[in-house]
């Protein structure tokens, strides 16, 4: 299994952006698909956004679709989460987590690696 460290929130103003990065420790981190969630307080944790193995295919949530962008450099073992026009409903805690399979899921079930999270607080 990989181990994943999340960096990057922090407290934006509505409008705002901010970049997520998601650094995995591991030699087999470019064979696995990497999915981004968050969770709100009160809430259950939601899919953000997922990127496969190569790159070559993401997918978003509709809440976010368009504003954020997944990406990730396998040669630095790291994933990124780019997000733009921040809305306070964006506000929450963000984890990254490792898909084995290396496709595209937006289950929970499916990431068999977690990250701490990072606390992405957005004000209006």
């Amino acid at each position: 299994q990989v181990q994943l460290v999340e960096s990057g929130g922090g407290l934006v103003q509505a409008g705002g952006s901010l970049r997520l990065s998601c650094a995995t420790s591991g030699r087999t981190f470019s064979s696995y698909a990497v999915g981004w969630f968050r969770q709100a307080p009160g809430k259950e944790r939601e899919f953000v956004a997922a990127i496969t193995w190569s790159g070559d295919s993401t997918l978003y949530a509709d809440s976010v679709k368009g504003r954020f962008t997944i990406s990730r450099d396998n040669a630095k073992s790291t994933s990124y989460l780019q997000m733009n026009s921040l809305k306070p409903e964006d506000t929450a805690v963000y984890y990254c987590a490792a898909n084995q399979f290396g496709t595209l899921s937006v289950r929970r079930s499916a990431y068999v690696s977690w990250g701490q999270g990072t606390q992405v607080t957005i004000s209006s």
